[in-house]
């Protein structure tokens, strides 16, 4: 009753008419008289939050369908444009699914996604890149945090242990959180007071990244957790990937980087944060953070940048960019692969990249093209075409000069540092085309 009449007075205010001429027009009256007001003023209808309305009054849908069908059958007004809006994913992708009420209505299904590294480095006014990544690997590309942050941006590698101490490790400030994947799931109606999905969540954050490793934290049968996975990566707040070189060999992460800082740096020094020892918290807190958080992320980072920011001639016709794994010869080591372009048919993959993405202090050096080489090597053992394909190293900290000479003279190397990631420079050494 409280969101009908609200609405029903901002139609009024809109239309410029008393309030009680609509306060007790019901919801179709007032959609219907929303729609031809905006109409006919050139207007849009924008309706924010649309999960929670549908909380209390789930027949909102099915009046907007009704009078989508209306119009298009020219029994109802002329017509207008909605734009209906929602932060629940769980519910909005759903919206135009099966037999949901406006399935086949829509002329725009619309997600938007978290800020990339270098838009996000760009709306934190963060020149130094070193500090971009960390803060990128730290709250990831989601543009609010920056209004609940309450301190400067850094503004160098070294202010990141200050900002860090002042932000996500206060328990003062807005971007602190007790638990913060409770926090993330209470905002979704369909997920409030699931015990199940925040262990799931925690569990993927703190290292578990198959069912089968999920299922054993939690101590219960992997496929007790096939539907719940399900809903969390249709939600959004779990991301799955496949393995294309290898079958049944699922991938699966959190979302959300504040998440996982959460559960790897927080949670452990929950004592010391909670005691006024943020900075303290956080100098202990700084292997965990290089090994947990800023490796993986920067290697996410590097496909990223694979996919959307490179030469598309890198890729060539490889229509997948991830990560996987490589046997030796003789099959007793898996070796990861950090960074693969690949196209796979039939079974076999044609290779296009090859790379390797490390977020340590030291500089990348002919020993890491050499290890590139094997594994260039054993995907070909495997039956894969990867003879052609480009050896990539991404360095957070730069290339060893020799390391640079050999690769212009091979021409099949690909040096990538920070800089270019943020698409600040070009990369060291470009293949031959």
């Amino acid at each position: 009753m409280a969101a009908r009449r609200r609405l029903a007075a901002e139609v009024a205010r809109y239309a410029g008419v008393p309030a009680e001429l609509v306060a007790d027009g019901g919801w179709e009256l007032l959609l219907s008289t929303a729609v031809e007001l905006t109409s006919g003023r050139g207007g849009v209808l924008v309706i924010d939050e649309l999960p929670y309305w549908m909380a209390h009054s789930p027949e909102v849908p099915g009046l907007l369908q009704l009078l989508y069908d209306e119009s298009q059958a020219g029994h109802g007004g002329p017509g207008g444009r909605v734009i209906v809006c929602g932060s629940a994913m769980s519910v909005m992708n759903e919206l135009l699914s099966g037999t949901k009420a406006l399935r086949g209505r829509a002329a725009l299904d619309l997600c938007l996604r978290p800020f990339d590294l270098t838009t996000s480095a760009r709306h934190w006014e963060i020149e130094d890149p070193g500090a971009a990544l960390r803060v990128h690997a730290i709250l990831g590309g989601s543009p609010g945090y920056r209004n609940l942050a309450g301190v400067p941006s850094p503004h160098d590698v070294a202010g990141v242990d200050e900002w860090v101490a002042a932000t996500v490790l206060d328990p003062r400030q807005a971007l602190f959180s007790g638990s913060e994947a409770e926090y993330l799931l209470r905002e979704d109606p369909k997920f409030t007071g699931s015990a199940l999905h925040y262990a799931i969540i925690n569990a993927v954050a703190n290292g578990a990244g198959s069912p089968a490793k999920i299922g054993g934290l939690l101590e219960q049968p992997r496929t007790s957790l096939t539907r719940p996975i399900e809903a969390l990566v249709s939600a959004g707040y779990l991301r799955y990937d496949s393995d294309p070189l290898w079958e049944r060999r699922p991938v699966i992460t959190v979302a959300d980087p504040i998440v996982r800082f959460h559960n790897l740096i927080t949670v452990p020094q929950r004592d010391l944060v909670d005691t006024g020892q943020s900075a303290e918290a956080w100098r202990r807190s700084r292997p965990a953070f290089v090994a947990g958080v800023l490796g993986p992320h920067f290697e996410l980072c590097a496909r990223e940048w694979l996919r959307g920011q490179a030469d598309p001639a890198l890729r060539g016709n490889a229509g997948t960019v991830t990560a996987t794994v490589v046997n030796d010869r003789k099959g007793q080591a898996k070796h990861e692969i950090d960074v693969i372009a690949l196209d796979k048919r039939a079974g076999r993959a044609v290779v296009s990249v090859v790379g390797e993405a490390k977020a340590t202090v030291t500089r990348r050096s002919v020993a890491d093209l050499e290890r590139l080489e094997r594994l260039r090597g054993a995907l070909a053992e495997q039956g894969h075409d990867a003879g052609s394909a480009v050896l990539a190293l991404f360095s957070m900290e730069g290339f060893q000069r020799d390391l640079v000479e050999v690769a212009r003279r091979r021409g099949d190397v690909l040096l990538v540092g920070l800089p270019a990631l943020l698409g600040r420079e070009e990369p060291v050494v470009v293949p031959r085309t």
